[in-house]
């Protein structure tokens, strides 16, 4: 068991024949006392500090700790994010290649049915044309035929028939 100031203060000397000076060691002794009392402060001192210092690096560890954690979990929560984006972009890569392959496949279906109708308006309008031209030739015939000028004859043959009468 380590010495006290108190063990220091109480100890008793045996006496000699030719002792120490009582005066001296008692004063060596009281400046031991002092001295010792002064260092155990000193210890009590350093080992408060030291438990403070280790009760904050434990807090500090803790909040290392704590920081690392949420640094590993930020770190797979933006991995996360970046595989969902990554999907997702695919995705909508996916549905617009779709959207594009059906609307080029719609307006290629417009573009035949347009063709086709081009066509049988083409067609069509030949059909009306050769129509049209035989209604004209037979108007043209109508026209240069000789029952005009009958008609004309008989107008005039009336009319005179009408006068006399």
């Amino acid at each position: 068991m380590p010495l006290t100031p108190l063990d220091i203060h109480n100890k008793e000397f045996s006496r000699g024949f030719r002792g120490y000076d009582e005066d001296e060691v008692n004063e060596f002794l009281d400046q031991v006392i002092k001295d010792y009392e002064m260092i155990l402060r000193e210890k009590k001192e350093l080992e408060e500090k030291v438990k403070e210092l280790t009760e904050r690096l434990q807090h500090f560890s803790n909040i290392e700790e704590t920081l690392n954690k949420s640094i590993i979990v930020a770190q797979e929560a933006a991995e996360e994010v970046k595989r969902n984006a990554q999907a997702e972009s695919k995705l909508i890569i996916k549905e617009a290649e779709k959207n594009a392959d059906r609307i080029i496949n719609e307006a290629l279906n417009k573009s035949r049915k347009i063709a086709i109708e081009i066509e049988e308006l083409k067609k069509q309008s030949k059909v009306f044309r050769n129509r049209f031209r035989m209604l004209i030739k037979a108007q043209l015939e109508m026209i240069e035929s000789d029952d005009w000028d009958h008609l004309m004859q008989y107008d005039e043959e009336e009319l005179e028939k009408s006068i006399d009468s």
